[in-house]
């Protein structure tokens, strides 16, 4: 990591013409920054018009100038802010001044990152900042303001402050064995352990239903050859996105692309048809979708309404894993005459008879992938976590878990002490509390420039 006393600056705004474009300086050198490139010094807090200048004397730019005074910034340091003109030469031109009067270029996440260290945000908080700019829907947005404000945050306090509860009564007794009084002989402590336990996998459910928000689900659609998953990808997109022929095998890699499901990013694959073929090309198709199937969230399986639906077994059995979420498509419905509709509510997989090449029906897939996404369920409480946050969550969950069963079974009070131990140690590695300085380069550096 940098040194922090450095000040730091960067283009806070998009690349690209707009109307207004943004440099944002952090550091101890920022008033003597704006002093120079201005003529003085701004009030806290308050816009001040005035002209940018270069060495020279002569007019970069004029526009707005705000400076927000330690500690009541976002990094915690003097911050300053240059309104400008939107153009990427202007922007240019101000950052080299910048530059020129002492402040080094920003990295990815610089400012975040500052902000996490003089802690006016913890680990949660920062990486939803970049989630809150990276939103794809109203949803995830939502989600990430909420971590932003704190919510995530005070949740695992919460537990943490039950797992310290926890360990001084395990400890205590650790380290006064000769008292007489059996400390966790009280029903009480086990009690406190299993509730601590519960809002640990309680919380855990709805970080792994939030992630959901946040990389979207993985839908794949797998079928014979010439049955329409082309078509089908084409309709879902309202696109020409794979091409489309009588001729069996046109598909031989794989396609994708995402769509917004009520809110819920689907990012779709369009695979190979399954078949046996000599050809070398076509197996190598088949390959690669067999490795998406491993891949997805939910399996598509299409199959020709006019035809026999034998073989719908036969592929389940041969490609589709046990467990995995799927829906069967019944295509070509317009050749048959036939009606849209679901399947009974009993059959497993559930099945959609609908024509990829009308559009009939398709609104029922749509409807059937939000249920088994499980959209439908995601409250106003759900949180939008990362991968790292839902390992660290799981990790806790075991350790908790397992001092639990070593006690009860064997009355194993050390193994107890040392798993609360390492549950603590990896809530707080999720705030930020216990972080190794190599991880928070690998989360910041994924920020964007200014941020």
């Amino acid at each position: 990591m940098a040194d922090k006393q450095d000040t730091i600056t960067a283009i806070a705004t998009a690349p690209g013409r707009g109307g207004i474009g943004i440099i944002r300086v952090s550091g101890s050198k920022s008033t003597d920054i704006v002093k120079c490139l201005t003529g003085q010094i701004p009030g806290a807090r308050k816009a001040v018009f005035c002209a940018f200048r270069d060495q020279g004397g002569a007019i970069i730019d004029r526009g707005i100038v705000l400076y927000f005074q330690r500690p009541a910034s976002f990094t915690g340091e003097d911050v300053i802010e240059l309104h400008a003109h939107g153009g990427q030469v202007v922007l240019n031109m101000l950052l080299k001044r910048t530059k020129e009067l002492g402040a080094r270029q920003a990295r990815p996440g610089e400012f975040t990152e500052r902000a996490f260290l003089n802690d006016k945000l913890d680990l949660i908080q920062a990486e939803a900042v970049a989630d809150l700019i990276d939103s794809v829907s109203e949803k995830a947005a939502r989600s990430a303001m909420r971590s932003l404000e704190g919510e995530f945050s005070l949740q695992i306090q919460h537990i943490t402050e039950q797992l310290i509860d926890i360990r001084a009564v395990v400890e205590g007794a650790l380290d006064f064995p000769e008292e007489e009084i059996d400390f966790l002989a009280d029903s009480d402590v086990i009690n406190k352990i299993e509730k601590c336990l519960a809002a640990v996998v309680e919380i855990l459910a709805r970080a792994q239903q939030g992630r959901l928000l946040n990389t979207g689900v993985r839908v794949v659609i797998i079928g014979r050859p010439n049955v329409g998953k082309s078509s089908l990808l084409n309709r879902l997109l309202q696109t020409e996105r794979a091409i489309v022929a009588a001729t069996p095998g046109t598909t031989r890699d794989v396609i994708e692309d995402s769509i917004l499901l009520d809110g819920l990013l689907v990012n779709i694959a369009d695979t190979a048809g399954l078949r046996c073929s000599d050809n070398p090309v076509e197996q190598e198709g088949v390959r690669r979708a067999q490795q998406e199937i491993q891949r997805a969230d939910i399996i598509v399986l299409v199959t020709d309404s006019g035809k026999a639906q034998q073989d719908e077994a036969a592929v389940l059995k041969q490609h589709v894993p046990s467990g995995k979420k799927t829906l069967i498509v019944h295509n070509k419905i317009d050749l048959q005459g036939k009606s849209p509709c679901v399947s009974a509510g009993d059959q497993d997989p559930p099945a959609i008879d609908l024509s990829a090449k009308t559009g009939a029906g398709i609104n029922l897939l749509k409807e059937a992938l939000i249920n088994l996404a499980g959209l439908e369920d995601m409250g106003e409480d759900v949180v939008l976590a990362r991968t790292r946050q839902i390992d660290a969550l799981d990790q806790t969950r075991l350790c908790i878990a397992n001092g639990l069963t070593a006690y009860v079974d064997i009355g194993a009070a050390e193994i107890l002490a040392e798993e609360l131990r390492n549950a603590q140690q990896l809530l707080g590695g999720i705030t930020g509390e216990f972080t190794a300085d190599d991880l928070l380069g690998e989360i910041f550096s994924r920020f964007c420039i200014g941020k």
